[in-house]
């Protein structure tokens, strides 16, 4: 193992049993066919669960769907590459010759994937809780960050605001269904606005949360386009 990449486990903090394991997270598939794909689909998971209970565990009064956009503002690309700029991950990659003459080892993308390999590395070299460990660690300023923000406004006023900033018309809630026994109702609402002709709809025991999950379908539809 080179001087580089033991400096690179003193700054991540962890230091593998299994050496093959984090040459196999810095391998590119462009480097070879034995590369890092795996790893970063075991990572991502590992990646979500934690962060999804780290948010549950802190955020005990926060809706569903605020909690859903506060990770999605953590487990994303841009968030990914943040942290493996912080611990100098580029300069260790493996990467064939063309990504290596194309500047891979600054691409946002290859860097945030490399991220979620080493988390799969860590997972396979010794366990869960200690890949848990690396990633409070690693995102420790990230979720600083989001516990220092305001949690998200609700889907209906977020998807308004959306709206009214570009000159659009207010969107449509229309009751689509009742359902159930008198005592557990159940409600389906649609929910539209003119210039997507897809109504998107949620089945909830209250109305307003129907419209609530239905204003958060659009939002992430229109967030997603624009």
């Amino acid at each position: 193992m080179s001087t580089n990449v033991a400096q690179l486990q003193e700054r991540l903090d962890y230091h593998f049993t299994d050496d093959r394991l984090l040459v196999l997270a810095l391998s590119h598939r462009s480097f070879s066919t034995a590369n890092n794909e795996r790893l970063e689909f075991l990572g991502d998971s590992i990646l979500g669960a934690v962060v999804t209970d780290y948010l549950y565990q802190h955020f005990p009064n926060v809706r569903e769907g605020d909690l859903s956009r506060m990770r999605s503002a953590i487990v994303c690309g841009k968030s990914l590459a943040v942290v493996a700029k912080k611990f100098d991950i580029g300069q260790q990659l493996l990467l064939g010759s063309g990504e290596m003459k194309s500047g891979g080892h600054r691409r946002d993308s290859i860097l945030g994937d490399t991220i979620e390999a080493l988390i799969g590395a860590v997972y396979l070299d010794k366990d869960f809780l200690a890949a848990k460990k690396c990633i409070l660690f690693w995102f420790q300023d990230l979720l600083v960050t989001t516990l220092s923000v305001t949690p998200a406004k609700d889907p209906k006023t977020a998807l308004q605001e959306w709206l009214q900033r570009r000159g659009k018309s207010l969107p449509v809630y229309t009751l689509i269904h009742t359902g159930g026994e008198a005592h557990q109702r159940l409600f389906t609402v649609g929910c539209s606005i003119n210039s997507i002709p897809q109504v998107f709809s949620a089945t909830a025991s209250s109305r307003r949360q129907a419209e609530q999950l239905a204003a958060q379908q659009l939002l992430e539809q229109l967030e997603q386009k624009s």
